[in-house]
């Protein structure tokens, strides 16, 4: 991808909007397929096609999505995409306000428990991969000391760490798939 294009959110609507696994998971799609009919997310995802709509509905409200009608082959077919490639929110800009943190809050709980189960589902699929694809995965975490300002600069760096080989990807080589990149640094409860 030449340009990364993101969509900033901090409306505790559109929060609450992505705190709802199925809707991140027909962004995901959308963001990661390419654009698709409402039946083909209904099947890829495994939810009725009302179910789906209904979905894509509330993401459009939100300027997660948009109708791609040119890619419809008659009336009642209705194709989507992805308005931008990433999503952010800054959350220490989310914590004044109650509405916009509670929001957040449901919304990151469900960002974490969709991460967990990619990973599980890699770990359950792992043995049917190629050895190189299997070698080259990473797992592990790590605990330095660090102050605030230090958390701050190695966040900074992981974001763009994940920027620079989101600009680096490019869906049409041969041989590439799309490599789920989970990462986060915080202060240890």
């Amino acid at each position: 991808m030449d340009e990364t294009r993101g969509i900033h959110v901090a409306d505790p609507s559109a929060l609450r909007a992505l705190a709802n696994p199925l809707r991140l998971q027909i962004l995901g799609s959308l963001r990661t397929e390419g654009a698709q009919s409402v039946g083909a997310l209904g099947g890829r995802l495994g939810a009725a096609p009302g179910s789906i709509s209904y979905h894509l509905g509330t993401l459009a409200r939100h300027g997660f999505v948009e109708e791609a009608p040119e890619l419809a082959r008659d009336g009642r077919e209705r194709w989507w995409r992805a308005t931008a490639d990433t999503t952010t929110f800054t959350p220490a800009e989310l914590q004044h306000d109650p509405a916009q943190r509670d929001a957040a809050h449901a919304m990151r709980q469900t960002f974490v428990q969709l991460y967990a189960a990619d990973q599980l589902a890699y770990l359950e699929t792992e043995s049917t991969l190629d050895d190189d694809w299997i070698a080259a995965a990473t797992m592990g975490d790590d605990m330095p000391w660090l102050t605030a300002s230090e958390l701050r600069e190695l966040s900074d760096e992981l974001v763009a760490l994940a920027a620079r080989w989101h600009a680096r990807s490019d869906r049409d080589r041969p041989d590439a798939a799309p490599v789920r990149v989970i990462y986060s640094a915080f202060r240890r409860p």
